[in-house]
């Protein structure tokens, strides 16, 4: 007898449905045979199946039977094949009988005991089950709860194999997972991300304000000074005073991680942006991403979010490089002999580091140990593309004791994450219509269209173009910054104060850097 069951394969962030056909009374000895290029851990799947269906009081065909993954183009992997392949091995020996397995998309792992385990990718198969037009998808509990985001998409938690089997039976009536995004906020007053609040910094009023412009257009930041000074302070800090993202901006972010094996709780218990910050140990494929089987790396990790990169220079040179498409497009190809993958990235780049290798240079209560060849070869490690791809550099000078005793508490996160989202809004009214969600994104037409500035300061951006040596790249992104400092005063044009401050934003580059 011949049993389909709807299943799906997760490709990167995505899923692509795929058929598990079980046939069984063919003749022969009892052997199942697997195919449609499964991997190492589906073709394992028979141990499990055949112990989970004998813990769970049913029994095990008694011929041969083949199961075949369809399409057997498309490379199959991971265990979350064993419960379509169960149900599908108890409706083909005629243990089962229902007619209504087409209506919903089944993926889970199964234990040896019948009882099933988390999953990743259950969110990309959540989004695959309501383009398809199905009723519903049953998964394991802890995978249902994210796929329960997904809007018109019944969603079933199944915590065993016997569950299942009484759901399409009929003698277990099971509810759907209760959906929307209101679970998911935090309540008021609530530290989302459990990084403090920017009121604990005290002093840095320089880095405070460059840190609001960035965060206002979604510009990248590199901040550099003395060990102690409040970089990675600052940093942590920097998702209170994000905008909230919006539900498909949420969505996209959990299906990232949900691709990557984490789980609701694990990632995103909130809705809140993702804040990464790998150790400068990572290497190329954990920050890019990639594998033998391609999936998300960090950039993929805190797409609509940050990427914060402590102590920059110590990172890998090649890894560096290869973030400079990805800050660039927004997205990452990756080509591996298993497959081709494009990830999102679009992420706001947060750096830190020390002004030379001792972390002393310009420090009034330390001496600067290095030389000044040690000193070049320190920044030389940072390459002058990268630095042109970062919009925003500041320094972050080193607070004495008597300023840190004097210093009054800074403003709250809330009221910067205020005039931020002010600034967020005009931005979208700005480019509503087109792919551009903030003004670091703009493209070149936008640049000319939404930061026209006059002669007068036209003559003076090619003043200070010449006097610091800075590249073309450099002059499109000091007019971005210029329109974001515009739109946190609430200007429709950029005056000269604004484009001041985005030039200081830039004193660190090039000749002045190395």
């Amino acid at each position: 007898m011949l049993a389909i069951i709807h299943s799906a394969a997760v490709q990167g962030i995505d899923a692509a449905p795929v058929l598990v056909e079980v046939n069984t009374g063919e003749a022969g000895p009892p052997v199942l045979i697997l195919v449609g290029l499964p991997d190492a851990a589906v073709k394992e799947s028979e141990d499990r199946v055949f112990s989970a269906l004998n813990n769970s009081g049913f029994h095990m065909p008694r011929s041969r039977t083949t199961i075949n993954l369809a399409p057997g183009d498309l490379r199959k992997e991971g265990p979350i094949y064993d419960l379509p392949i169960a149900l599908g091995v108890l409706h083909a020996t005629g243990q089962l009988k229902a007619d209504h397995f087409e209506d919903y998309l089944i993926a889970g792992e199964l234990s040896l005991s019948g009882a099933t385990r988390p999953m990743r990718g259950a969110l990309a198969i959540a989004l695959l089950a309501r383009d398809l037009g199905k009723r519903g998808v049953l998964l394991p509990p802890a995978s249902a709860a994210e796929a329960a985001l997904v809007e018109g998409l019944a969603v079933y938690a199944v915590k065993s194999l016997d569950q299942a089997y009484r759901f399409f039976t009929g003698e277990a009536l099971l509810t759907p997972q209760p959906g929307g995004i209101a679970a998911y906020r935090a309540t008021p007053g609530e530290d989302a991300g459990g990084t403090g609040d920017f009121s604990e910094v005290k002093g840095q009023q320089g880095l405070r304000r460059a840190v609001e412009v960035a965060v206002a257009g979604a510009h990248n930041i590199l901040m550099l000074g003395p060990p102690g000074a409040g970089k990675s302070m600052v940093a942590k800090r920097i998702p209170t005073i994000m905008p909230e993202p919006s539900l498909d901006e949420f969505l996209e972010v959990l299906n990232i991680h949900s691709a990557a094996g984490r789980t609701l709780v694990e990632g995103l218990p909130f809705l809140c942006r993702p804040f990464r910050s790998p150790h400068h140990t990572i290497s190329d494929v954990g920050l890019i991403g990639g594998g033998a089987i391609p999936g998300p790396g960090e950039i993929s990790l805190a797409h609509h979010g940050v990427l914060f990169l402590d102590e920059l220079p110590e990172f890998k040179r090649s890894a560096l490089e290869v973030m400079r498409q990805p800050l660039e497009d927004g997205q990452v190809t990756i080509s591996r002999s298993a497959g081709k993958v494009t990830l999102p990235c679009n992420f706001m780049l947060v750096a830190a580091m020390n002004p030379c290798a001792c972390g002393y240079l310009g420090d009034a209560r330390h001496e600067c140990r290095c030389t000044p060849a040690q000193i070049q070869r320190y920044r030389a490690r940072i390459s002058g593309p990268l630095l042109d791809r970062i919009d925003i550099h500041v320094e972050a000078p080193a607070l004495t004791v008597e300023e840190l005793r004097r210093a009054e508490p800074g403003e709250t996160s809330a009221a910067i994450r205020a005039r931020v989202a002010a600034a967020r809004l005009r931005q979208r009214a700005r480019f509503a219509g087109s792919r551009t969600s903030a003004n670091a994104r703009m493209t070149h037409a936008q640049i000319r269209a939404h930061c026209a500035i006059d002669s007068t300061l036209g003559r003076m951006l090619q003043q200070a173009m010449e006097e610091l040596h800075l590249s073309a790249r450099a002059y499109d992104r000091i007019l971005k910054v210029s329109r974001t400092i515009a739109d946190l005063a609430g200007a429709e044009t950029i005056a000269a104060n604004h484009l001041l401050e985005a030039i200081q934003y830039r004193s660190l580059d090039r000749n002045l850097f190395y």
